[in-house]
């Protein structure tokens, strides 16, 4: 019996895979990269036509000893990497490091981890993509060579461990440049005029813009123009002039790509790219199903197409039939136009199956897995049913020959809107309908308001219209967008303010010493031109040392002239409201490796410094002393008491603020956990739980 060695990425998509392949197949994870560029050194050989030089990444050598002999034993292997050009670059690494031939059919790909996609890619192995492979070897050298060129000069000039990078420095600029933006918005008055008006028969009352006179727009500038409008409409009827009624049609929003995704998951269910990114990847990778065993529940999740398999398409409209009635299904299937430069490798993001709704497996989801799967599975069945009909009203009303306007929509067939509604980055007016109206009737002043305004400056960034700027300028691909944004905030060179991105002093600083060295570096359109020639390598219309070369020349001489003419950049710390105990010093907040943590600047005389201390809002339930919220090396939060280590007390459950436990006066804790969420009492000797007793587990 022939044995065959699967390899893929990580453990938990191996035993998803492991299920649908018989038992001649091994199925083994490489943990992500095995082989990699160097970390001590630059790993790139200018003089030697750019040549990378890989390693065996730390710690990987046991992992990749034991690949070897499983594969020696085995038959057949397959590599089934993801299928995108890091995947491609994995797979091709592997198959050196196992002294495979890489023009043999060993490489396998999916977009979708179910048995039918799974075996039918067995079946259809295929050799090593080499211009896939070349376009990320591109882009990992293009970017070490720019961090590794222009990171020790922002080291020796700015601060020490600070890094460049091409596309982290695009994403910096752009807040920056919107934070300057708003520094430099001038506001200009204006005033609205609002008439409450009540329709005589119905009684119903609506609310109605002042426009202008006649057929022109009157913009009202202060408040003596709204008082002389406002004196000559008081008193007057408010005849309606003319009422238009039309049916429009509202389509739903195309299936998810993944820049949309981490758009719409930042605005309904308030996920940061990262979260969204994480969590989408177990999604596809496998989740065990109660009653039905491991299942890959979504698509490939990093993709920028819309384009959706026809299977899945019929699979949609007998969904659709079956749940909300034919009337809900189109005639033809739904087909969106990709953006330009869009790459259509993959579908867009959608569940595997559809009939795998979001309540039927939701005891077997985490929290966050039920709210990004209920998300992706509401928008594609969305995308493929009927528009909306809305009627939709335009009202005129006069009063003393000003004109003033009322619209109203009303739903006649709710269409997709019965299963998703598109989010907006803005505060959406809640849409009603107009009353009854017809032409010259007389209308009942209720009440008639003047407002002054004033008008705003852009909105800042949030991660969601980060997102979309940088997928509409054509800057990174949707691999980079969550690691960019996770990369800027973790460099201290942007904060985030509740969703809001706000650069700080040392993100403009050092923006501003790369937009006076280094134009290239931080324009947009040079890297979106950047971003092009790296679609070309991979489609292989370019070569792509000579991309690194044309780059590489005019760098170097940029990197030559920065060393010998900026000057030394001094960037005041950010005052605390702490005092140093050691000294009297006032603290400043520094960034280290895990974060933000207070320092003494009285350094190195004074050598004070401690984490940032975030009290919970509650007393330890075993000293009575404050709980404080800490993290974890990986990051994850966690809460402890302040008399650490004497008081051992420690929870990944959240604390409930000012309220007890009715049994005992003990603290309650919020269960971080799968399935519904429930308060629990903190003292193990009592057994209150909302809902019912402790379980035993």
């Amino acid at each position: 019996m022939s044995k065959k060695l699967v390899i893929v990425e990580s453990p938990s998509k191996a035993k998803t895979i492991k299920k649908y392949l018989g038992s001649t197949y091994s199925v083994e994870a490489s943990m992500g990269h095995i082989i990699d560029l160097p970390k001590s050194q630059m790993g790139v050989d200018i003089d030697k036509d750019f040549e990378p030089h890989y390693i065996t990444i730390r710690g990987k050598g046991e992992l990749l000893s034991k690949l070897k002999k499983e594969a020696k034993a085995a038959d057949k292997v397959y590599l089934a990497t993801d299928p995108d050009r890091e995947g491609e670059a994995i797979s091709w690494h592997l198959a050196h490091a196992l002294e495979l031939d890489e023009n043999v059919a060993c490489r396998v790909t999916f977009n979708e981890i179910t048995k039918a996609a799974v075996q039918k890619a067995i079946k259809e192995p295929r050799s090593i993509d080499q211009s896939l492979v070349d376009a990320q070897q591109a882009r990992r050298v293009l970017d070490r060579i720019v961090g590794y060129k222009i990171s020790p000069i922002l080291w020796k000039k700015v601060k020490k461990g600070l890094s460049a990078g091409r596309v982290q420095s695009v994403a910096t600029r752009l807040i920056c440049d919107r934070e300057e933006e708003i520094e430099a918005f001038v506001p200009q008055e204006y005033w609205t005029i609002v008439a409450e008006l009540t329709e005589p028969n119905s009684k119903k009352s609506f609310k109605a813009t002042y426009h202008g006179k006649g057929k022109n727009k009157v913009e009202i500038k202060n408040e003596k123009e709204a008082l002389s409008i406002y004196n000559e409409v008081k008193d007057a009827d408010f005849i309606v002039s003319s009422v238009k009624t039309s049916d429009v049609k509202r389509s739903p929003a195309p299936p998810f790509t993944t820049s949309t995704m981490q758009q719409e998951a930042s605005r309904k269910i308030n996920f940061q790219s990262r979260k969204t990114m994480q969590t989408a990847q177990t999604l596809y990778e496998g989740v065990d199903i109660k009653g039905i065993g491991t299942v890959g529940l979504i698509t490939y999740m990093r993709t920028d197409s819309t384009r959706i398999a026809t299977e899945a398409q019929y699979a949609a409209r007998d969904y659709i039939n079956a749940n909300y009635g034919e009337n809900y299904a189109p005639k033809s299937f739904r087909y969106y136009k990709s953006r330009k430069n869009a790459q259509d490798a993959h579908e867009a993001i959608r569940p595997t199956d559809v009939s795998l709704t979001p309540a039927r497996i939701k005891e077997s989801l985490t929290n966050d897995q039920y709210k990004l799967y209920k998300l992706i599975w509401e928008r594609f069945v969305a995308s493929q049913m009927k528009d909306a009909i809305i009627e939709s009203t335009a009202c005129d009303i006069e009063a003393n020959g000003h004109i003033f306007k009322a619209a109203g929509t009303k739903v006649k067939f709710d269409g997709f809107m019965k299963v998703y509604i598109e989010g907006t980055d803005t505060e959406k007016q809640k849409e009603t309908a107009l009353p009854l109206l017809t032409e010259k009737e007389t209308l009942k002043l209720k009440n008639i308001e003047q407002k002054q305004h004033f008008t705003q400056p852009p909105a800042r960034y949030t991660e969601a219209s980060l997102v979309k700027m940088l997928e509409e300028e054509g800057i990174g691909r949707p691999s980079t967008f969550a690691p960019t944004i996770t990369t800027i905030l973790a460099r201290g060179y942007v904060t985030r303010d509740k969703k809001s991105l706000i650069p700080t002093e040392l993100g403009r600083v050092t923006t501003q010493l790369l937009k006076e060295n280094f134009k290239d570096i931080v324009d947009v359109d040079f890297t979106a031109s950047m971003e092009s020639q790296l679609d070309s390598v991979e489609s292989g219309d370019a070569k792509w040392k000579e991309i690194i070369k044309e780059f590489y020349y005019p760098f170097a001489e940029s990197v030559k002239t920065a060393e010998e003419s900026v000057n030394r950049i001094k960037i005041a710390d950010e005052v605390s409201d702490v005092v140093c105990e050691k000294c009297g010093r006032m603290m400043v907040y520094k960034m280290g490796r895990y974060g933000k943590f207070l320092a003494c600047p009285g350094f190195p005389e004074c050598r004070n410094a401690k984490p940032i201390v975030i009290e919970a809002g509650v007393d330890c339930p075993k000293c009575g002393k404050k709980v404080l919220v800490k993290k974890s090396k990986s990051g994850r939060t966690y809460y402890g008491c302040e008399d650490n280590p004497k008081c051992d007390f420690m929870t990944w459950d959240t604390p409930v603020k000012d309220k007890q436990c009715p049994k005992c006066g003990s603290l309650l804790l919020k269960k971080n956990m799968r399935g519904p969420k429930k308060t629990v009492c903190a003292n193990e000797n009592c057994d209150y739980e909302t809902g019912g007793k402790k379980s035993e587990s």
